[in-house]
């Protein structure tokens, strides 16, 4: 379970992470998790595999510091959302998912999206 208690290892919370984002996205398309869970568990998503921060990473320390904060609590908003039995479900399916390493290329749709957003918003403002 993803725990915020003060023992807990900054190393620790990233692989309990790395588990739930996996199991999250079987929520999502699990047929008995509630709506308002799903739009959660995707804004979750879509936060962590974007390469696009509230605070850039470069900004030392603090550009962490969203990271830390702002996904595990939308993962434990999502916990809490979730039902048990679909999120215990979840959880063991999750486990045996093995995520590719050194796929970068995979976040080019992001990058794309994000950048229409920019050019969108630019527009709006007419500042081109």
């Amino acid at each position: 379970m993803l725990c915020h208690s003060p023992q807990m290892k900054i190393r620790d919370r990233v692989s309990s992470i790395k588990v739930y984002l996996p199991a999250l996205y079987l929520a999502l398309k699990h047929k008995k998790t509630p709506w308002l869970a799903k739009a959660i568990a995707a804004v979750a998503l879509i936060y962590a595999i974007s390469p696009i921060d509230f605070i850039p990473d470069f900004i030392p320390i603090v550009g962490y510091l969203d990271d830390l904060l702002i996904l595990p609590g939308l993962i434990a908003l999502c916990i809490k959302l979730i039902p048990k039995e679909i999120m215990t479900e979840c959880l063991d399916k999750a486990k045996d998912i093995h995520l590719p390493k050194g796929l970068w290329y995979h976040a080019l749709p992001i990058i794309g999206i994000w950048i229409l957003l920019v050019f969108w918003i630019m527009r709006w403002f007419e500042w081109i």
